[in-house]
């Protein structure tokens, strides 16, 4: 809330009030009798509680339910909004953002979807952190360069997260995020939605299960658009907004100082290094953990990344410590985006976005698929919904499908390949001491100078 919005409040209580006893006589018989009958009549009527605050008819009561907050709601923030919103236990009561037409925009979707006006708006995610103390959780939407930074500012401030992804910018923030969340005992999910998804789980639990034999070789779709090596220059200036409008260093946030331009706030920031983690990340940070699921090996990342010249990164081969392959591909595997497919001596399993079912070797590999969902589903007690794992696991404390281990694993994967296409040489990586072998150019770029106030 804001000093303008809390000020009334704030005068009334700052008024001074009466001595006991003072100012009796100035209330008369008729008065005192008028208001005892009031008090009467206030005290025989029946007390009537509405049904929702105990939970009835489906309802969720308030003790029960989550408070959320959404910070940096643009296109794919709003599906994410509205995903959380249809869960009968989650509450919206507040949105941060950068931008005026956002942030009013939103409002009016979460005070339509609730027949209100109660939500409420903040352009500064410290103001908004630190005065909403109500909240519970909340959903990050932003573009890259704020996703890791907002995760650990609100996991400092108690509050449980989902942050879109790619949910890093560099190795470094995924190790803070971790950190973050271990320290401060906070459930966080990265929007890999597709570890929720029955088709890709059939295909990761069949891979997992030996059906197809030991797998040698996953593949993992990346964005088809833009190139690896981003772009280093920056757009020329035009007229700053006011800030009330557009608070231009808030967007930026932890970046390198850029002079500002429209194209960046309404979604041209992709493809810059300041703010972007090239067509690796765009769907890397996707496929890469849906890869790494089916070769059970989201808790490390790759060990060899092999530099394929051309601008994409598309065929570059990486390497698990146990020989274990995940290639990289732009297009040709799968007909829909953010596929992967996993291949072994037993057949093989692909699956994508707008597929009916699992691509495979053998249609004989399709007969189990609802009861290995629903194995999968039993063994780990995880739901077929991304948002439902996520509120299930703040109500328990256990850690989600898509935790922070998983997210800095995977997208490690996605910053060692981006800096061996940049670098244009083959890398050797060591998970558990977090550093490329005998390459310090290479280790300098695991981390990236932050812009005060907006630093880790």
């Amino acid at each position: 809330m804001s000093n303008d919005e809390s000020s009334g409040d704030a005068r009334k209580a700052a008024r001074p009030r009466p001595a006991p006893g003072a100012g009796a006589s100035q209330v008369t018989r008729r008065q005192f009798l008028r208001r005892a009958a009031a008090a009467g009549g206030l005290l025989a009527a029946p007390w009537l509680v509405p049904g929702s605050a105990l939970g009835k008819d489906g309802a969720v009561p308030p003790s029960e339910r989550i408070v959320l907050g959404g910070i940096g709601i643009g296109g794919r923030g709003s599906g994410d909004l509205y995903w959380f919103m249809g869960e009968k236990d989650v509450q919206c009561v507040a949105v941060c953002e950068a931008r005026k037409e956002r942030r009013d925009a939103v409002k009016k979707m979460v005070d339509d979807r609730y027949g209100n006006t109660d939500c409420k708006t903040y352009r500064d995610i410290r103001e908004f952190l630190a005065a909403r103390t109500d909240i519970d959780m909340v959903l990050i939407a932003t573009g890259d360069r704020w996703h890791a930074l907002a995760s650990i500012l609100a996991m400092r401030s108690g509050k449980d997260v989902y942050s879109e992804k790619p949910s890093c910018m560099t190795i470094a923030e995924g190790q803070a995020v971790v950190e973050t969340a271990r320290r401060y005992g906070r459930v966080y999910q990265t929007g890999t939605q597709r570890l929720s998804e029955g088709n890709f789980v059939f295909a990761i639990e069949l891979a997992r299960s030996g059906r197809l034999g030991k797998i040698h070789t996953a593949r993992a779709h990346i964005a088809p658009w833009d190139a690896a090596e981003m772009r280093h220059d920056w757009l020329a200036p035009e007229p700053q907004p006011p800030q009330d409008v557009v608070d231009w260093d808030a967007w930026l946030g932890p970046c390198p100082w850029r002079p500002y331009h429209s194209s960046y706030v309404s979604g041209g920031w992709r493809g810059f290094y300041d703010f972007h983690t090239s067509c690796i990340g765009e769907w890397g940070a996707h496929t890469f953990a849906q890869a790494q699921a089916g070769i059970d090996a989201l808790d490390t990342s790759p060990v060899a990344y092999g530099y394929v010249d051309n601008p994409t990164g598309d065929g570059m081969v990486t390497t698990f410590a146990n020989g274990t392959k995940m290639i990289l591909h732009r297009e040709g595997w799968w007909r829909g985006s953010c596929g992967m497919r996993f291949e072994g001596p037993g057949g093989w399993v692909a699956a994508a976005d707008g597929y009916a079912k699992p691509d495979v070797s053998d249609p004989a590999l399709l007969a189990d698929f609802k009861k290995i969902v629903g194995d999968y589903m039993e063994r780990t007690g995880r739901p077929m919904s991304h948002a439902r794992d996520l509120l299930n696991c703040v109500k328990s404390r256990r850690l989600t499908v898509a935790n922070p281990e998983v997210m800095y694993r995977t997208m490690t994967a996605v910053h060692a390949a981006n800096i061996c296409m940049w670098l244009k040489r083959d890398m050797k990586y060591d998970p558990a001491k977090a550093e490329f072998i005998g390459d310090p150019e290479a280790n300098r770029l695991r981390s990236r100078a932050m812009r005060e106030p907006w630093i880790i």
